[in-house]
């Protein structure tokens, strides 16, 4: 098993981006439960993508459309051209009516690995009315 920090940032539908700062490569796990509109959806995309992440798992409401941003969101990043293994963006969706958020969680932990790189942190993006940090943290530390 990699041990992997996790960082959890709450985002209400539509809210401004923060930023993310200097950061090695991540892992994001998307925890969709609002539905939001789609341009802010590709607007996180490429704010995920530019932040530096390197791996994105996307679960809850509109998993493959998160997903088909991020795919695009990577592609345009590097002027459609052949990325770099380094710049390379891995992205899988998970279908809440499928899975429940504590197998993304498991997978995360145990089996997430990019081919080139060391994803030794995970940022939580959690698109929601609420924050549900506590609960969130606990379901991750469980996994």
């Amino acid at each position: 098993m990699q041990r992997k920090t996790l960082t959890y940032l709450h985002l209400p539908p539509d809210a401004d981006l923060p930023d993310l700062g200097a950061r090695p490569p991540f892992l994001a796990i998307v925890l969709a439960e609002d539905e939001v509109a789609e341009m802010w959806l590709w607007d996180v995309a490429r704010w995920l993508v530019a932040s530096g992440a390197r791996y994105v798992q996307a679960w809850g409401k509109d998993a493959e459309a998160w997903i088909e941003a991020v795919d695009d969101a990577a592609l345009e990043a590097v002027d459609y051209e052949d990325a770099p293994e380094d710049q390379r963006v891995l992205a899988t969706a998970h279908d809440a009516g499928d899975e429940d958020v504590d197998e993304v969680f498991w997978f995360t932990k145990h089996r997430a690995a990019h081919p080139a790189l060391p994803l030794d942190a995970v940022l939580v993006v959690h698109i929601a009315s609420r924050p549900r940090k506590e609960a969130i943290e606990t379901a991750y530390a469980d996994a």
